[in-house]
């Protein structure tokens, strides 16, 4: 039994770390502290005007650990790590699952490339960005290759050079192929530097490169020479307003902002690169527990920050934190040069903040009235349906379905939706073992028990090894089995659960003789639905979702067993070809359309097959 009493009379008057666990050891709370002994102890006295969520937690505490630092610098990194890895529930928590794109230019290999990052390394690349936009990240880097003509394969060069033979993009003119040698190192190089001329800005070299060009082959009567250098032209003259590398010279700051309601926040950043606004973004926080617009930048700082790859020379804030001096010390360790918190009291940059601040809220408000429409589809649909059948709650659903065509290829679908949404995680699919042909009943009723005994297989290990239900796929029941279909496929259902034991609702989906659902058949009762209420718009939904799953699963198999009967077919064509050749085209009618080159830049096979592939589907010998 953990003894309060001792254990606090034990911490240390040092900086460290503390977490909160509850009576099943899951962490509730990470903090850090100067001084443990102090911070620590503030938990357990009298309510000093906490707050209702912070005196909530204190009350689940059924024991307490730390970790002492050396320095608070030490226990801010700790903190920060710790809470990114558990997210325990009274923590405030930035919700950010975005990461931003860069463009990676590979110096470190002898024959570079431009690639698509989202990550920023110490390594010997030079990395551009960061931007907004992944679609312009996209476009850069497809503007670059055409226009230097750099390679974009993964060969190990110079160790590969002429090991196999050049790809598609040599021969549509939009490589040098160094893989054959067919440039030196140093003519490569030039290419390099030259995109890196352009991605440092300097557009005027290449613009006036490709308007000479674009006036010669016009000259020619060569038109259209002339118009794909035209192209190229603009592109080159749209991308250019967009290119900033990291390590430039101008101004780079982020100007961050919130506001707050009763239950989150919303932080709006903008980014600023070279004096220039070249995007904005918003992110929300979670379990915000303080009512402190400066605890709440403060903990969003630490967590933005320690995640994202790039951090400007100054943050502009809208008001002052906590933490700032250590928090700057702490930035700057990253960043490996100097950066500012800031305050802006007047002028331009504090209108800046005051727009920020403005946007937050907008979007907090926007997605108030968003979030109760969706609500309603969602949440409220599920209480609808749950009224319905007189059930007192669901939180998730199972539906499924049968594909066959004939009895050829019989498969089984199962879709979850958790709180009237959708959760594809959970969606498995089932290749039917022990019918053979058209019974639906038949395969429906294995379908229901390998899911249901694989799921309490699932969770009688899991109870055996001691871990929790979440870590196996089959172990969440449903509140309410979905059947598509009326009396048939839920006696079906009723009776596969009634020998397993397990005492789950089942209601079938009816449909009427057009194929649309009209009711909900439940206890031997076929129920009414208003067609015009949110629940029937949901159970339309479940039922759709159940048959596209089984129909796409079904297609997939029918079109794999398709593509591998006709390439058996070909002489020449082995296992390995014919993987290859289903890798590189999505359908068999793709390989017919291919060419001899397209076909050999695959890898096993090689000119030979490739022609005698051509051949066959186009009646050559």
């Amino acid at each position: 039994m953990f003894n309060f009493e001792e254990e606090l009379k034990k911490l240390p008057r040092e900086p460290g770390v503390y977490i909160m666990r509850d009576d099943r050891d899951v962490i509730l709370y990470v903090g850090k502290a100067v001084n443990l002994h102090n911070r620590v102890r503030s938990y357990f006295r009298e309510n000093i005007g906490r707050g209702p969520m912070i005196d909530k937690m204190v009350s689940l505490i059924a024991r307490f650990e730390y970790i002492v630092t050396d320095s608070e610098l030490e226990a801010l990194v700790l903190e920060n790590n710790l809470i990114k890895e558990n997210s325990p529930k009274y923590n405030t928590l930035l919700k950010d699952d975005k990461t931003y794109p860069y463009i990676k230019v590979t110096l470190g290999e002898d024959y570079p490339r431009v690639q698509f990052s989202r990550t920023m390394k110490k390594d010997k690349s030079k990395y551009f960005g960061p931007y907004t936009s992944a679609a312009a990240v996209k476009d850069t880097i497809e503007l670059l290759n055409k226009l230097y003509r750099l390679r974009t394969c993964s060969r190990s060069l110079p160790r590969d050079i002429g090991l196999d033979r050049p790809c598609l993009n040599y021969h549509i003119k939009q490589c040098l192929a160094p893989c054959q040698g067919y440039v030196s190192k140093e003519q490569y190089r030039e290419q390099v530097a030259q995109a890196l001329e352009f991605l440092n800005g300097n557009y005027q070299t290449i613009l006036k490169d490709l308007e000479t060009k674009m006036k010669a082959a016009a000259e020619e009567l060569d038109f259209e020479t002339a118009a794909g250098y035209r192209d190229l032209y603009n592109s080159v003259k749209q991308v250019a307003q967009k290119q900033k590398i990291t390590e430039g010279v101008g101004e780079d700051k982020d100007v961050i902002a919130l506001y707050r309601d009763e239950r989150e926040a919303v932080v709006q950043v903008f980014f600023v690169r070279d004096g220039k606004l070249i995007g904005r973004e918003h992110y929300y926080m979670t379990n915000v527990t303080s009512d402190d617009k400066a605890e709440i930048l403060e903990t969003f700082v630490k967590q933005f920050y320690a995640g994202t790859p790039f951090i400007p020379r100054e943050l502009m804030l809208q008001q002052e934190i906590g933490d700032r001096e250590l928090i700057e010390k702490w930035l700057t360790g990253r960043k490996g040069s100097r950066v500012y918190l800031r305050v802006p009291k007047i002028g331009a940059k504090e209108k800046l903040v005051e727009l920020a601040a403005q946007n937050a809220r907008h979007i907090l408000e926007q997605d108030r009235e968003r979030l109760k429409r969706e609500e309603g589809r969602t949440i409220g649909a599920v209480k609808e349906i749950a009224g319905l059948l007189g059930l007192k709650q669901i939180e998730r659903m199972e539906a499924f379905d049968i594909s066959n065509i004939n009895g050829f290829e019989n498969v089984g679908s199962m879709i979850v939706f958790e709180k009237g949404k959708p959760k594809p995680s959970d969606y498995r699919k089932f290749r039917i073992k022990t019918v053979s042909g058209p019974d639906d009943y038949a395969c429906m009723r294995e379908v229901l028990t390998r899911r249901f005994r694989h799921g309490m297989e699932e969770s009688r290990e899991l109870a055996e090894k001691e871990l929790d239900a979440a870590f196996g796929s089959f172990t969440r029941f449903p509140d309410l089995l979905m059947m598509d279909g009326g009396r048939g496929q839920v006696n079906i259902a009723l009776s596969v659960l009634e020998e397993l034991r397990l005492p789950i609702p089942v209601c079938g989906m009816v449909k009427d003789d057009n194929h649309r659902t009209r009711g909900l058949y439940f206890n031997n009762v076929e129920l009414p639905i208003d067609t015009r209420s949110e629940g029937f718009k949901l159970v339309t939904r479940i039922q759709d979702e159940a048959h596209r799953f089984a129909i796409e699963y079904h297609r997939s198999l029918r079109s794999k067993a398709q593509v591998k009967s006709v390439l058996d077919d070909i002489p020449g064509v082995g296992p390995a070809r014919r993987k290859a050749l289903m890798r590189g085209f999505q359908s068999i009618e793709e390989i017919k359309a291919a060419s001899v080159e397209e076909l050999a830049a695959l890898p096993e096979i090689n000119r030979r097959a490739a022609e005698a592939i051509y051949g066959y589907f186009h009646g050559k010998k």
